[in-house]
This record gives structure tokens, sequence and C-alpha cells, in this order.
């Protein structure tokens, strides 16, 4: 059985026992504070466990795609090494939301594994979990009594809490779960140690496959439990062990769901796969890491240096160093394995096909780049080695291969693989505790302590009245106090609310929360678990009373123009640079809009006139805003609704329409396009391989920026006597100050003539050494750059010290014959550094030249004479 036929076979027995098959949500999660990537199936539904989402289906099964990378979820550092870990994975799950339980989970996860995969039952074992007193939980002993009917009571093993308790985070809902783990030892082994013995004890052919989790607790800030109103099942099943189990494979690696990618990197590399153990690893790696990096960019995260986008590049980058160091790849590769992968799963997931052009010139970028880092990384190591061997040490110290991990990106087992080359290591110690102190500082940065909600009133759903009104009549439903970074903030959750949180790229709303007797700021609107949120200043002295909600309305307006002008914006550069184009992030402020998007070349000043003009006539058309809520997505789709790659959509979407512009949105927007005044574009730029980055203002921002266009122009038209044309005026001025230039230039020039040959004429010889000791009257520091380089070519076994002043400012300038820095052990930066001092100042250089700057051009000869002691 393929790979694609397992998957489809899970699907539709599920789809078989009335689950609603639902499509994978993005790996990457863009309005989710407390989570950057899907690290599990049930993600998606956290909000209907929660009880903050209705439940639409009560029953649902779906392949998700998951990346554990980051937090407690981390399997980055087993990948490729044994044969079953992954950052990139599909989990297979089936869920019901208050309908069925433990008998029918249980049931039809044997069913499907024993009655329609045909695998081996005597093979397969079950763990529930244990209970624990302390918290005063029985054992499962519901799930035990199910399993008993499919299994002996000695393959159904106690778990503990570790192993056999799910819990979604600190708090939150909660409770026991049944892993069915697989023995896929060979019978010998079998028989010499039982498989029970061997469960849940690390060994790579005993594992667990299908973990079903039965949510019957929540979990409150004191660590207390208490049932939920309403049970629910989440399963999960790791796809690719599941695939290694069908096929009759020892590893995930060997099933067809990464041997195409692994044939290609060894045809690539020229090293046949399972001949040499480490370039085993290596294409494992990289054959897993290309699809966390693949899947990451196609769902609109691009490498970078912050959050989520750093997780990616560091993942890419992890890939590159295997290649480089065990494969020999000194170019980019990685990209060209796009292809494979595309081929591999784009039908299922068909993001992949749709931005395979995309993906492949990222990652390519990406990798040119960071191979140049590699190289940057080597070399300073090369250094270090050299100073340890004349230092007779026999190790690195550990903050040293810490600013080569942290600052310049060079993975410490590379460190240490160069090392051993040569005979040393590193201070491990040392590099654990710089660890330690980074991962402290990050974790103290993150950290967020929440109170528990205090329920107010019992209100169940929140409404958002915001896209028609500003102001409402409220009440508080819920309260809490949250602490971050030791400062201590305020959240409230109204029943009705006119603020939109910030989600989709367009900021939160702030405002007023006033009773008759109190007033509190909105400080910020934003989404948690479905939840609206409100960032107050305070909590209310009497939450029970009636609040009256008023949004800011100039910062909403400004907004809404902005967003609005976003969707005018993607429509013209549609328009003028082709269809290619394609939405890849955007920020709506109120004073300005950012808007990233798929493009392969620079914009010329001519194609951002025409989507100036094209945006501006827009809004001069004055197009009325036509709204479409809770539209079947299909439909929307035929109204030519533009949905972006990376977004979860639900099966009705909000349609935005101004003219030809169509597209999915829950944002703020005005309801003419006249309202946004003027639009102008104030920066184009690059911001990753294949992606775009404009950033323009409308409205009265727009106006503010013509304003200081004409004010500049005035300016200079002022500063040239006002003339009749002011572009024929600078142009004139601009050859005669080059007219100037090369006047000076010559005189200059004549000068260091003259200069060179009175310093060659003072020249004084000690020991074969040649003197040229002096101060001079040029301040400009590249001629005197120039001149010294022009001495030492002239004169043999040159040591030189140049002073002189420019603008009250002390420069020093010292230059020394390659052959008295190697035969003497000078070192022209060390020597002005010293000599500086005299002057104030400071300085440094190369071993053979070398400068310094000081705010004391009284202390030049004292300078002087102090580098030329250092020939004595």
């Amino acid at each position: 059985m393929t790979s694609k036929e397992l998957r489809q076979k899970f699907l539709d027995f599920f789809a078989g026992k009335s689950h609603q098959i639902v499509p994978s949500a993005p790996m990457v999660i863009k309005d989710d504070p407390t989570l950057m990537f899907t690290n599990a199936g049930m993600n998606q539904f956290k909000d209907i466990f929660l009880g903050n989402a209705p439940v639409k289906y009560p029953r649902v099964a779906n392949s998700q795609k998951c990346l554990r990378v980051s937090g407690k979820h981390n399997d980055l550092e087993e990948v490729g090494h044994d044969t079953y870990h992954h950052t990139m994975f599909e989990m297979l799950g089936n869920w019901s939301f208050g309908d069925y339980f433990k008998r029918e989970a249980i049931d039809w996860a044997w069913e499907f594994l024993v009655d329609v995969l045909k695998i081996d039952k005597n093979r397969l074992y079950a763990t529930i979990f244990e209970g624990s007193p302390d918290e005063g939980i029985e054992r499962d002993l519901e799930a035990f009594e199910c399993w008993k009917k499919h299994l002996p009571e000695g393959r159904i093993l106690l778990g503990n809490k570790k192993d056999n308790f799910w819990e979604m985070g600190d708090t939150g809902p909660c409770g026991p779960c049944t892993e069915i783990h697989i023995d896929l030892r060979d019978d010998d082994e079998r028989k010499a140690i039982p498989g029970e013995q061997m469960v849940n004890k690390g060994h790579p052919q005993v594992i667990e496959i299908w973990n079903l989790v039965f949510i019957q607790f929540n979990r409150k800030a004191n660590g207390s439990l208490e049932p939920l109103p309403a049970k629910h099942v989440d399963t999960g099943m790791g796809f690719e062990r599941l695939a290694m189990v069908v096929q009759g494979k020892k590893s995930n690696y060997d099933t067809d769901v990464f041997t195409p990618i692994i044939d290609r990197i060894s045809q690539m590399c020229g090293i046949p796969y399972g001949t040499d153990p480490k370039a085993d690893v290596a294409m494992r790696v990289i054959a897993d890491h290309l699809r966390a990096i693949s899947f990451s960019i196609a769902d609109g995260q691009l490498p970078s240096n912050v959050k989520a986008g750093y997780v990616i590049r560091r993942i890419l980058r992890r890939a590159v160093r295997y290649g480089y160091t065990f494969l020999n790849f000194r170019e980019p590769f990685i990209d060209s394995l796009v292809a494979v992968l595309v081929e591999q799963m784009g039908d299922h997931y068909p993001e992949l096909k749709a931005q395979q052009t995309l993906i492949t010139n990222v990652i390519n970028k990406e990798e040119a780049t960071f191979l140049r880092t590699l190289e940057t990384g080597i070399k300073l190591l090369e250094q270090l080695i050299e100073k340890a061997a004349k230092e007779n040490r026999t190790e690195i110290s550990g903050k040293d291969a810490f600013v080569l991990y942290d600052t310049y990106g060079f993975p410490l087992d590379l460190t240490e693989l160069i090392l051993r080359e040569h005979n040393l290591s590193v201070n491990r110690s040392e590099f654990d505790a710089e660890m330690a102190t980074q991962k402290e500082r990050s974790r103290a940065d993150a950290a967020v302590e929440a109170d528990d909600w205090i329920n107010v009133t019992n209100a169940e759903k929140v409404e958002f009245v915001g896209y028609d009104t500003l102001k409402t009549d409220t009440r508080i439903i819920r309260m809490r106090t949250v602490k971050t970074k030791g400062k201590e903030q305020y959240h409230v959750v109204l029943d009705r609310t006119p603020f939109y949180a910030e989600s989709g790229g367009q900021v939160g709303d702030s405002g007023l929360l006033e009773s008759d007797s109190e007033s509190i700021k909105v400080i910020n609107t934003f989404k948690e678990n479905n939840l609206i949120i409100h960032l107050v200043d305070r909590l209310p002295q009497n939450p029970n009373s009636p609040f009256f909600a008023t949004v800011d309305y100039e910062k909403r307006i400004r907004t809404a123009n902005n967003h609005s002008a976003t969707h005018l914006l993607h429509n013209a550069l549609r328009a003028i640079l082709g269809t290619h184009v394609e939405q890849k992030g955007s920020l709506v402020h109120p004073d300005y809009l950012r808007f990233d998007f798929s493009h392969f070349q620079k914009m010329t000043d001519e194609e951002i006139r025409k989507v100036e003009q094209r945006v501006n006539k827009l809004i001069r058309q004055n197009i009325q805003l036509d709204e479409h809520r809770s539209v079947p997505m299909e439909q929307a789709q035929k109204m030519g609704a533009i949905a972006l790659f990376g977004e979860k959509y639900g099966e009705n979407v909000r349609v935005i329409k101004f003219g030809e512009s169509v597209e999915l949105c829950g944002g703020t927007h005005t309801k003419a396009t006249g309202n946004i005044g003027y639009f102008k574009i104030v920066s184009e730029g690059a911001i990753a391989a294949g992606v775009r980055r404009i950033e323009a203002i409308t409205g009265e921002k727009a106006e503010e920026f013509v304003y200081s266009q004409i004010d500049t122009i005035n300016q200079v038209k002022s500063t040239l006597g006002n003339p009749p044309n002011v572009i024929q005026a600078v142009s004139k001025l601009v050859d005669e100050n080059n007219l100037l230039k090369d006047q000076l230039n010559t005189l200059q020039a004549e000068k260091l003539k003259v200069v060179k040959a009175e310093l060659k004429a003072k020249a004084t010889e000690r020991n074969g050494i040649n003197l040229i000791c002096e101060r001079i009257s040029i301040g400009n520091a590249d001629a005197i750059k120039d001149l010294a380089f022009q001495l030492k070519n002239e004169v043999p076994n040159l040591f030189l010290v140049l002073g002189s002043e420019a603008d009250g400012k002390a420069l020093l300038t010292i230059m020394i014959n390659e052959t008295l820095v190697e035969k003497h052990g000078l070192n022209a930066a060390a020597i002005v550094k010293e000599a500086a001092k005299e002057i104030q100042g400071g300085g440094g250089g190369q071993p053979f030249f070398a400068t310094a700057g000081g705010k004391n051009p009284d202390g030049l000869d004292k300078a002087i004479v102090k580098a030329k002691e250092a020939i004595k």
C-alpha cells in the first residue's frame, strides 16, 4: 500500500463512521499568540475544547500537517539519527466533540488497524493512565475494560502522568489518554524479551503509533482539576510511522514518504544511501527538513531573524550544514529537491504545487547566503585553532564557540568536528553555561502568568458588531490578570464589542469602556483561542455594571482606509506586474500600510508610478463597498475572491469587493474608496527571494508627505537664489562642484608629491630599518593613506608614523613593511592603540597598517615619539 493510498484509506474509514472530513489547517499559525506552529492535529479545534467556538460537526477526521521544533514538543535533535522522529509530520486524527467517547474511540482504532490494515494484532500493546492519588484521579478502568475486548490483560499496560495524561498547557482542557504501541522486532528478539517490557523504553522498533486522548477535565491556574460539562475525544496517529508499519519497514525513512527524496540526494552527491552511516544521517536530516521548510514557506512563513521565521531559517541552515559537512555540497542543492517533494505530496496539498517557484527561489537564496556564512565561520575557527596551537592549549573557549554558534549561526557539532581533526575540543561547560544564560533570558522574556478567568456573567458567546457601529452597550463576561515580564496586564471579554481584534495584519482597536461610575481605557484588542480580548489599563471596580464601549474613531477610520487601500494595491500590482503576484503578508496601521507580495525583480520607477496612478484612479472613482457576509466558500470562489495561502478559512467567508478587487477578508473597510483620499508609495524593496515589500501612506499622511516634498523643493530654490528653472540651476551647481573637485584633486596630488619628497629626505636608517616619523599638514585621511602606501612601495623596510590635524582633531597613521612585521613581531594596530592615548583617542587596523583618531591634537608629538619607541 502506497502512502497516498494509506492516507485516503484512513479518511474513507472515518467518513464511513459519520465523520466530517476537514482539510488540514496551515502549519504556520498567524493569529494565536500562544503558538507559532501547529504541533498537533487538535490545534485547529482548540477553541471548541475551550468552549469559545460552537460545535459545527460532532465528529471530525483529517490529516494535519504539523511541526515540532520548539517548546516542549521539540524533536529536532533526534531527527535523522533515529528512525521515527521528524520536524514536519502528518498526524491522522479523529475527534468527537461531546458525542462518542472511550468505547467507540478504542473499538474503531482497533478495527482500522487490525481489520482494515491487517496489522498483526499480536504485535499491538495499549497503555492506560495508572491514576494519580495526589490529584484524586483513579486508574482509567473505563479504558481498561474497553481494551479487554481486544487484548489480553498482559498487553494492557499502566502508564504514568508523563506518558498517559495529556494537557494542552499549564491550564485548560486535559485528560487521560491511551496509547497504542507496536512491536516491530524480529521474532527471535520478541521471544527473548517480551514486548510489554519494551514499551516506552526508547527502542526504535517498539514505538507508539496512535494516541487516543479523552478530554474530561479542566486544569485551573491553581493546578486543581474540575470535570468538563462535555467530554471530547482527540486522537493522533503518526502517518509516517503508520506507513512504516504497513509497508513492512524498520524505518520511516525507508517508506515511499521519503525514499524518492533520499534517492535524489544520493544521486546528487554520488554517495549511495546505506554505505556510510554519517552520510545516511545527513540524507535523512535533509529529506525531513526539506518538508518542514517547504510547507512553512507555502503557508506564508519566510525565513527571517525573528520568531517563526527564525525557526525556519535554523532548520534550513541545519540541512545545509549536514550537506556541507557529510555530503560535500558546496553550492545550493536543497532547492533542486523541491520538485521531488511536490511530485510526492502536491496532490493532497495543492499549496505546494501553487507555490513551487517561490519555495524554490527562497530556499536557493537562503542556501547561498548560509554557505558564505559557513565559510566565514570556518575562517574564524581556523584563527582560534591557530591561537590555541601557539598557546599549547588542547581546547578552545566555550564562549568563543558560543559566539560562533549564536552570532554566525555556526553549529556546535560542526565546530567540534573540525576541532577533532586538530586534536582540540571545546570547553563544553563554558558553552553550556552561555547557552543556559541565553535560554533563561528567552524564558524570562516569554514568561506569561495568567490567572483563571473570573466569570462575571453567564453569556455563552461574544458578538462582534464593529463592522456596523463603533459604539454599543455591553456587559463584561469575564476578566483576568496576566503577568508578562513582571508587569501586570488586565484582560476583559465583552458580550458585545465594536472593537476589532488584531488579525489578518490589521492592528487592534483601542478606545474607552465606560459605566456610570468609571472610565476604563482599552489599550488594544486581540484574539486568543477565538476570544476577543480587550487589554485595559485596569480591571473595573464594579464589573457587573452595564458599560458603553466606544472605539477610537479617528484611529479606526484611518486603519479602515489603509486596509481598503491594500486591496486596491493588490489589484493594481496584479494588473501592472501580472497575475503571478500574490499577497505574502501585510500590516495595516492607522499611519501606514505594508504589503508583501511575490515578484522576482525590483519594480521600476515607471511600474511604481503606474501602480500609484491605478490606485488613485480607483480612489477618485469613489467605488462603493460591496460586502458579502457569511458566503459559502464555493460561492466566494465563483465570485472571483482571492484566497491567501497559509490562511485558515471556514466554510462560510466574508467577501470584500471594490469593483474588480474581490478578496476574502475579515478586516474593517471604508464605505467608499473616495474616503481614502490619496495613495502614495514611499518604499519598495526585497525582503526575501522572490518576495517584495511596499510601504505606502494614504489620506492625511500622504498629504503631509506631499507638503514635505514641496517644502524641500522650496528650500532648495531659496538656497539657490530662487532661479526660474531649479533643475537647470542644480545641474549647473553640480557641474561647477565637479570641476572644483577635479582642480582640488590635482592640487592635492601635487601637494602629496612635495610632502612625499620631504618625508623621504627626512628618512633615517636604524639597524636596517628606514624610519619616517613626522607631523604633516595634510588633513584628509584618505590622502594620508594614499601617501603611506606610496611611501611603502618606494622606501624599503619602512617604519612610518604620521601625525596630522583635521577640523581640530588629531589623526595618527602607522605603516610597517610586512617583512618587519614578520621578522620582529611588530604590530601597527597594537602600536597605534597605545600611542593614541596621548591624543585622547583610540584606533586599530592590521599588523602592517593602522590608524587612530583623537580629540587632543596637542598630544601628536608625544604620540609620534611613543610609536617610534616600539622599534627600540
